[in-house]
């Protein structure tokens, strides 16, 4: 049973890396189309900082999904060791998240001010 648990948190890890991989890819087109624009005369900051908001969001929803992987994997092996690694984690993704959703709110009511 435990095999299937450690299955589902892989899982559950290999998506996380698809979400940030894909907005990362996402997030690369648009900077270059946005950047190809400089030579059209469509370049557009406000378009960039759409895509940093773009990418934060993948960002976040990437890191949601790490954190429930190190809490199903902490559940089938808990030893005081491992506890404390997900602490550490933990703490550090809520950090990055507090500030990556600051920046995309900071993002957000700029360009809803714009």
């Amino acid at each position: 049973m435990n095999d299937f648990f450690y299955i589902i948190a892989q899982a559950v890890e290999a998506v996380s890396f698809s979400i940030m991989i894909y907005g990362g890819v996402l997030a690369l087109f648009m900077f270059l189309k946005n950047e190809l624009g400089r030579f059209t005369g469509k370049f557009s900051l406000a378009a960039l900082n759409k895509v940093r908001m773009n990418f934060g969001y993948y960002i976040l929803l990437g890191l949601e999904f790490l954190i429930a992987a190190d809490i199903i994997e902490t559940i089938l092996k808990p030893e005081i060791q491992e506890l404390i690694e997900l602490g550490g984690i933990v703490a550090i993704r809520i950090v990055l998240s507090f500030f990556l959703t600051k920046e995309i709110t900071e993002l957000n009511s700029d360009e809803k001010n714009a």
